[in-house]
């Protein structure tokens, strides 16, 4: 699978910041530069924002592919819409799409509007479901439960994202309208996070992609601020409710479901602890479990322009003049699979020690030695994010246990004889002096 975070090299420092802050230990630091470990990558895009050296982000597709196709369809994320301030028609927006190169517009949103009702519908109707049903709308989320919660891949919804179901029914429409063949409509996501770029050519729950392509918001955006302003006409083409561009925050999805008891939950290390709660038996009270890799939903993927508490704010002004929904799902119209998954969620081994049963017990039974052997301080400077890590990646022979600064002291006390190794490590780790030296400063800084 081709990740959409990718690593600058030449910006890298090799400061381990990202190691502290991935999820799944997905990155290690090695000879001064990082190191992403694809199968364990998510693309939640945290270590994009936790990077200082902006050494890490997010790539999608470039503009200049529009170009490939006659006809080129936009799938506008209602995040988009509270990317702009003092806005107040989303039409302006959807307008402004046709002014930069499309020749059609489909609201994710209104494809959203359709996964709510057909939600509704399933539930009304009894259809049998594992309780805590999680949301299927956050990519990164689906591919953590298939890397670190295999037991909950029966829990996650059975249905396509948005954003897919948005792509097939635009395809269809732009080749009723045009008359042309499906391989020249070109079908483009706006998005706002790596995870949904890298979704849309790796789909999760889909064999084949459905979309020809993503584009990041903050991209479209800085298209679309001169346009927009020049528009002598604005078009009426909203075409989707409450519903739908609530789904841009969190708790929206959940609270089209209507009355059914959920719990929404943003930030993935909130999204992780509530994983674990599931996992180990401790259910909440809730049918339905939305969950968002980003703060505060969609709104706050690495790929949009403002801050996510400002652009909810907008988009629940925005809001206040929709109606409350204006889709319903065609339950007769032989389309009730299409909203459903042709591919169940796979379980991908990232933390597997060793395929053979017998090897992976041998090799755990070595990493928790040696792990006992190490401080356990998990301060990073050896290049992983834990000293278990360390121990992990050591016994896998991707480091050694040199790597460890107080391992390398240990050798070079003993090497040494009386020497002093502590001079070598950092302030923060080396070890207080049982006495001040001759004279005594005991006034000074402290005993």
């Amino acid at each position: 699978m081709k990740h959409s975070v990718i690593l600058d090299y030449n910006h890298c420092r090799g400061c381990t910041t990202c190691i502290k802050n991935c999820p799944t230990e997905a990155i290690r630091v090695r000879s001064g530069k990082a190191k992403i470990l694809n199968v364990r990558c998510i693309d939640c895009g945290k270590c994009i924002r936790v990077c200082p050296h902006r050494a890490i982000k997010s790539i999608s597709d470039d503009l200049s592919k529009l170009e490939d196709f006659e006809y080129r369809v936009a799938l506008p994320d209602p995040v988009l819409y509270g990317q702009f301030q003092h806005l107040d028609d989303i039409d302006i927006v959807l307008n402004g799409l046709l002014a930069i190169g499309f020749q059609k517009v489909f609201e994710t949103a209104r494809a959203a509007e359709m996964l709510s009702d057909y939600a509704r519908h399933s539930i009304s109707s009894g259809e049998e479901r594992v309780l805590p049903q999680i949301s299927s709308a956050c990519p990164a989320i689906v591919r953590l439960i298939g890397i670190r919660f295999p037991k909950l891949i029966p829990n996650v919804a059975p249905t396509i994202a948005p954003v897919e179901l948005a792509a097939i029914l635009a395809r269809r429409e732009a080749v009723k309208e045009t008359g042309l063949p499906p391989e020249k409509i070109g079908v483009f996501a706006i998005v706002p996070c790596s995870a949904q770029v890298t979704a849309a050519h790796s789909p999760v729950g889909l064999q084949e992609p459905v979309l020809d392509g993503a584009f990041a918001i903050r991209d479209i955006y800085l298209r679309l601020l001169g346009p927009m302003k020049d528009l002598k006409e604005v078009r009426p083409l909203s075409s989707a409710g409450i519903m739908g561009v609530g789904w841009a925050y969190c708790g929206g999805e959940s609270a089209a479901r209507l009355g059914e008891p959920y719990l929404a939950v943003d930030g993935i290390e909130n999204c992780i602890q509530m994983l674990e709660e599931i996992e180990d038996g401790r259910l909440p009270e809730a049918d339905f479990i939305e969950l968002a890799a980003c703060t505060q939903g969609c709104v706050g993927g690495c790929l949009t322009v403002e801050n996510p508490y400002g652009a909810r704010m907008r988009i629940k002004n925005l809001m206040k003049g929709l109606p409350v929904s204006r889709n319903r799902f065609d339950y007769r119209g032989g389309d009730r699979e299409l909203v459903k998954s042709d591919r169940e969620i796979q379980y991908v081994p990232a933390f597997l020690l060793d395929q053979d049963r017998a090897a992976a017990l041998e090799k755990m039974i070595r990493v928790e030695e040696l792990q006992r052997t190490l401080p356990g301080l998990d301060c990073g400077s050896c290049g992983a994010p834990s000293c278990h890590a360390l121990a992990e990646d050591v016994v896998q022979g991707r480091a050694t246990v040199e790597d460890c600064i107080f391992k390398v002291r240990e050798r070079m006390q003993y090497m040494a004889g009386t020497g002093d190794a502590d001079e070598y490590l950092p302030a923060p780790f080396r070890q207080r002096k049982r006495e001040i030296r001759a004279g005594g400063r005991r006034g000074e800084g402290g005993p």
